[in-house]
């Protein structure tokens, strides 16, 4: 088991970004190639609304890519494509991630849970350390009694 990290730490895919980001900047560019190369019975409007899908699936990518988990003295901060959560150390009861899961699920107080995106199951090694020092820290910092 790690040692509990120190404070502020900062889990996010690094894949995940790489792809969204890399795809991103191909669809923009492709739109717009597309859109000055078009044939000549293309309206402006036509070629302008190319660009405008093309930065409404950028948008779209860079939510997938933007991602994280940020902890901090004060509790967590879920960062997830299209929600972001403030947790405070007091409602976050356990964190469990099971091999094959494509992110951890953060246990709360209330009874709910919330996927962490931020860290991501396809990236093996490094979603292991990353969610074991997550781990760690909300057994250090929960207010609920661990196991044993």
């Amino acid at each position: 088991m790690t040692d509990v990290p120190g404070l502020p730490a900062v889990w996010r895919p690094r894949t995940t970004r790489v792809v969204a980001y890399a795809t991103a900047g191909a669809i923009i560019v492709l739109m717009i190639v597309l859109a000055v190369v078009l044939a000549p019975a293309f309206q402006l409007a036509d070629r302008l609304l190319m660009i405008a899908l093309g930065l409404f699936l950028a948008w779209i990518l860079h939510m997938l890519g933007r991602c994280r988990v940020e902890a901090r003295d004060d509790g967590l901060t879920i960062v997830n494509a299209f929600r972001t959560r403030r947790l405070t150390w007091p409602e976050v009861v356990d964190a469990t991630m099971n091999p094959g899961d494509p992110w951890p699920t953060l246990d709360l107080t209330d009874g709910t849970t919330v996927s962490a995106m931020g860290i991501n199951g396809s990236e093996r090694t490094r979603a292991t350390t990353q969610f074991a020092e997550l781990h760690a820290l909300v057994r250090a910092r929960s207010a609920a009694p661990g196991p044993g």
